[in-house]
């Protein structure tokens, strides 16, 4: 699909943390989240995490950083309303291994 505007993305980012799952809510007290266009390394990813995940965390760590990807949505997704599907399982993913929540345990929970 064509590229959305960055405010209308950031629209969809804003709404999945809205949508997350009460579990994680506690998460978001120490995370930043930004949308970039792209990752230069691997320009097909959706979105990283980068930080200690708080079941690993001493309490000297800062906060922790998940970029979301806005034209490698837009290049995997047909239209909006599967763009506004994958954010929101994109920044449930991330949020989730913030939490230490690993892939195994994101399909057992049905957050996958």
């Amino acid at each position: 699909m064509e590229p959305v505007p960055i405010y209308r993305f950031e629209r969809l980012v804003r709404d999945a943390v809205d949508e997350l799952p009460e579990p994680l809510w506690p998460v978001l007290d120490n995370v930043v989240i930004q949308v970039a266009d792209r990752d230069l390394d691997e320009p097909g990813l959706l979105g990283v995490y980068d930080g200690v995940p708080h079941t690993e965390r001493n309490g000297d760590e800062g906060p922790d950083l998940i970029t979301i990807f806005r034209l490698a949505h837009c290049d995997v997704c047909d239209d909006e309303d599967a763009l506004a599907e994958e954010v929101r399982v994109t920044v449930l993913h991330e949020i989730a291994h913030a939490a230490g929540i690993d892939d195994d345990r994101l399909a057992e929970l049905g957050w996958d």
